[in-house]
This record gives structure tokens, C-alpha cells and sequence, in this order.
């Protein structure tokens, strides 16, 4: 019999360790960056698509869910998603002044609890293209509704269109993008003293 792929193997959550909280601090100084050049890239989208450009944050929506999956992927721990969210987006508000300001912090939460959904109902334990997908999905969803009340989009005759783009981005660029960028790492070898590279070394003994 096949031996199952790394990121689709059970692990034990067990303790936060000092190792995983630098972590997560770390990607979330990494992706508030990341997320900084992303709203500058939001301002070049808006110009590009013209009359259009009021969908263009729900074009690259999903990739300010991207620290979530992979925070996660790595740690395999509950609450991973969410602390790396809040962390990448206090980054954006405190450090590089966002002019989304404060509000910023509750949407970075509302994100990372969508994007846990998927791995809470594995109970962190499968790590498959189709539970990265379902991650993005579901932080886009879970987000869209706040920021449709913020933004008063209740009502439009483009409403669901704004869901559709977003939701699509949330799999490509929160979800499926995570995968590569999680698989990426994981073959450098820099991730063999996390949860993630324990249980490819587990893998590769059975």
C-alpha cells in the first residue's frame, strides 16, 4: 500500500512550543509586509480595470488570507491562522500606517477564522489541495459579509458577482497558493524542527 503524501498525514497537535510563537510572529511581520505591497498592487488593479475598478479588491482578495494556511500548515495547531492574521495586519495598521486603519485587526480576524474552518474540520490533521482550497474559500466567505455591511454592497445587482470574484480569489491566491508556498519551504528543509517536518519525516520511516 501507498504510503500517504506528507501533508495529508495525522499528526498530534501537542504544546505551543517557543519555536512555533516566534513563528508565527515572524510571518506575520513577513505578510504585513506583503500585505502592504498588496493594497499598493489593489491602487494599480483599480487603474487597470477602469469602471471596473471597483471590483478589484475582490480580485486580490485572497491574497491578504495567504499567512493563515500556511501558519498553520506549519505549526499544526489551532488558533495559528487567526494569531498570524491579527499579527500581519497590526503590522499594516501600526508600523506601515494602512489606510484602512483599526477595523483592519477585525477583519484580519474574521479572515483567519474563516481560513481555519477547513483544517478545524480535519482537526488539523489532512493537508490536501482540496483542504487548502476549502480554506481560501472560506476565509473569502466568511470576510465578505462584514465588509459587505461596512461598504453598504447589500442590495447591488452586482452583489454576487462581488461574492463569485472573491470567492474564486480565496482559492487561488488564500488557498492553492498557500499549498505551493507551504510545499516550497517544506523541500528547503527549514521547517524540519516544525510539526510539518516531523510528520514528513514520520512519512518517509512507514
Amino acid at each position: 500500500m501507498t504510503a500517504p503524501a506528507p501533508t495529508d498525514r495525522p499528526t498530534a497537535r501537542g504544546r505551543w512550543q517557543l519555536r512555533d510563537i516566534v513563528l508565527l510572529v515572524v510571518l506575520g511581520i513577513v505578510f504585513g509586509f506583503v500585505y502592504w505591497a498588496l493594497v499598493q498592487a489593489w491602487y494599480g488593479v483599480s487603474f487597470l480595470l477602469g469602471p471596473f475598478a471597483d471590483l478589484s479588491d475582490h480580485v486580490l482578495h485572497g491574497g491578504w488570507l495567504l499567512v493563515a494556511p500556511i501558519a498553520i500548515a506549519i505549526t499544526r495547531k489551532p488558533g495559528a491562522g487567526v494569531a498570524a492574521e491579527v499579527i500581519a495586519a497590526a503590522v499594516e495598521v501600526f508600523l506601515l500606517a494602512s489606510p484602512f486603519g483599526a477595523p483592519l485587526l477585525l477583519t484580519a480576524v474574521l479572515q483567519g477564522v474563516g481560513s481555519e474552518l477547513a483544517f478545524t474540520l480535519t482537526r488539523y490533521r489532512r493537508f490536501t489541495w482540496g483542504v487548502y482550497a476549502l480554506s481560501g474559500l472560506g476565509g473569502g466567505f466568511v470576510v465578505f459579509w462584514w465588509t459587505a455591511f461596512t461598504s453598504g454592497w447589500y442590495g447591488q445587482d452586482i452583489f454576487f458577482l462581488r461574492l463569485g470574484i472573491q470567492l474564486l480569489s480565496g482559492v487561488l491566491l488564500g488557498g492553492l497558493l498557500a499549498k505551493v508556498v507551504v510545499d516550497a519551504l517544506a523541500r528547503t528543509g527549514v521547517l524540519d524542527d516544525f510539526a510539518l517536518g516531523r510528520d514528513r519525516r514520520r512519512v518517509r520511516r512507514s
